[in-house]
């Protein structure tokens, strides 16, 4: 698999440094030569001196050859317009990494459904300590090839569960509601803006992206 990062942080390296270990090319965008000489000798990946919202640089980096654009720079802004920039030259996924919640609407509105907030998720584990539940990592329920996969309900979806007429082997284990959690079972009744979580197998995957792609994705007007 072919990664590229755009910022060279620590949540950047670290991924970095476990994708190279397991054999995947990595190439990491970053603006600060300085910061580039310091990694270069400790890292086994490739390096690209610039500004990572930039389309010519971007277009270095080969789009069409590259599976996954990770967009995590410590500027909100830098990393919104760097996935909408990466979207038009055809990245096929794009994860925006944003640390004010209020960029979250807009981010769903622009269609970047791959977003993550850093402090969201810390938050959530420390409260669950506190209050003296085990966590379980992620990584140990995901074996295998079993996925989840995330999409927010348009009007089309706003159905029952059982009528979502998914692949065979995906299920909806779960969704939220105005930023509540609830179980989901073959009756339950979506709503438009419900976030619904999939357990499904991964070569159900292309087939769940393909149909729940973002709607506001246009045409590159140069092609």
């Amino acid at each position: 698999m072919r990664t590229v990062f755009i910022g060279a942080g620590q949540v950047s390296i670290e991924t970095a440094k476990a994708l190279v270990e397991k054999s995947h090319e990595v190439i990491i965008v970053e603006n600060d030569k300085t910061k580039i000489d310091e990694l270069s000798d400790d890292m086994d990946c490739s390096f690209l001196l610039g500004d990572g919202s930039r389309p010519d640089i971007l277009r270095e980096v080969n789009p069409e050859h590259t599976d996954i654009l990770f967009c995590l720079t410590d500027s909100d802004q830098s990393n919104v317009i760097a996935s909408l920039v990466g979207r038009s030259l055809g990245f096929k996924r794009i994860v925006t990494s944003i640390r004010d919640k209020q960029f979250a609407g807009i981010c769903h509105e622009l269609g970047l459904t791959d977003t993550i907030i850093p402090s969201r998720t810390i938050s959530r584990y420390l409260v669950d300590m506190v209050g003296g539940s085990k966590n379980v990592e992620l990584s140990t329920v995901l074996k295998d090839e079993a996925r989840f996969f995330m999409f927010i309900a348009e009007e089309e979806d706003a159905v029952v569960v059982n009528e979502l007429k998914l692949p065979v082997d995906a299920r909806v284990v779960c969704y939220y509601r105005e930023g509540k959690f609830a179980h989901a079972n073959e009756d339950t009744a979506l709503r438009v803006g419900d976030e619904i979580v999939i357990l499904t197998h991964s070569k159900s995957l292309n087939e769940l992206e393909k149909r729940w792609q973002p709607k506001l994705q246009k045409e590159n007007p140069s092609e």
